[in-house]
């Protein structure tokens, strides 16, 4: 079955960086739009990153985000990556895995996640 599982996460100082990854298996991986979601303690999920499916990949950033995180694919690895640079506190959070099949968004999946604490 289809299966997503994150990496990567940890504890690292606020300026720090880190790199998560996202092994996917079970599905066609080349053809999903591949997304990073973050949740916060109380807070709503919301989207990180994505990165579509197309032989020339687009990609689109919160705007937290931009010019720190950048989200690349390895379709030969089925892996999805997020590099965070630039860290800060407010980043702060569990990171998860999405895919979605663009044509039919019932074919999603999510992984279960992977922590990541800014902190001093």
């Amino acid at each position: 079955q289809a299966q997503l599982v994150e990496s990567g996460g940890g504890l690292v100082q606020p300026g720090g960086s880190l790199t998560l990854a996202c092994k996917a298996s079970g599905f066609g991986f080349v053809s999903y739009v591949m997304s990073w979601y973050r949740q916060a303690p109380d807070e709503e999920r919301e989207l990180v990153a994505s990165i579509s499916q197309t032989v020339t990949p687009t990609t689109n950033y919160a705007d937290s985000v931009k010019g720190r995180f950048t989200i690349s694919r390895d379709n030969a690895k089925n892996t999805v990556y997020l590099q965070m640079n630039s860290l800060k506190p407010e980043d702060t959070a569990v990171y998860y895995c999405h895919a979605v099949f663009p044509w039919n968004n019932e074919h999603n999946y999510w992984g279960q996640g992977t922590l990541v604490t800014v902190s001093s």
